[in-house]
């Protein structure tokens, strides 16, 4: 028969090991969360094109980093962390085309949701 000590003893290890396996298993999604790419990009790019005023969203980005911005009328346009705005199946991009992300905060065209 075991002894009150060693019971003791056998529920204190069991209490710290579970413990120990709920605090990793909180803490585990920190650690694959590392970085966010969706923070580099703003959330919306506004842009005029032809008199018309078309607010881009935020889409998808690559694994290369490209981010794709979608309108209505079935427009979008493409940008990288260090490249410039384009229009994806021609020209146009109106008073976005060719200018950066930061061109574009500068002018108050790109707009994040993060305060």
């Amino acid at each position: 028969m075991a002894r009150p000590s060693m019971i003791t003893a056998s529920k204190s290890v069991a209490t710290i090991m579970a413990a120990t396996c709920l605090s990793l298993s909180l803490s585990a999604p920190r650690a694959y969360a590392q970085h966010d790419i969706f923070d580099d990009f703003p959330f919306v790019i506004s842009c005029e094109n032809k008199g018309t005023h078309h607010a881009y969203y935020l889409s998808r980005v690559t694994k290369d980093g490209t981010a794709t911005y979608v309108a209505s009328d079935k427009i979008a346009g493409t940008i990288s962390l260090d490249g410039h705005a384009k229009a994806v199946g021609g020209p146009g991009g109106g008073s976005c085309a060719g200018k950066t992300l930061e061109q574009l905060r500068a002018a108050g065209q790109a707009h994040s949701l993060k305060p």
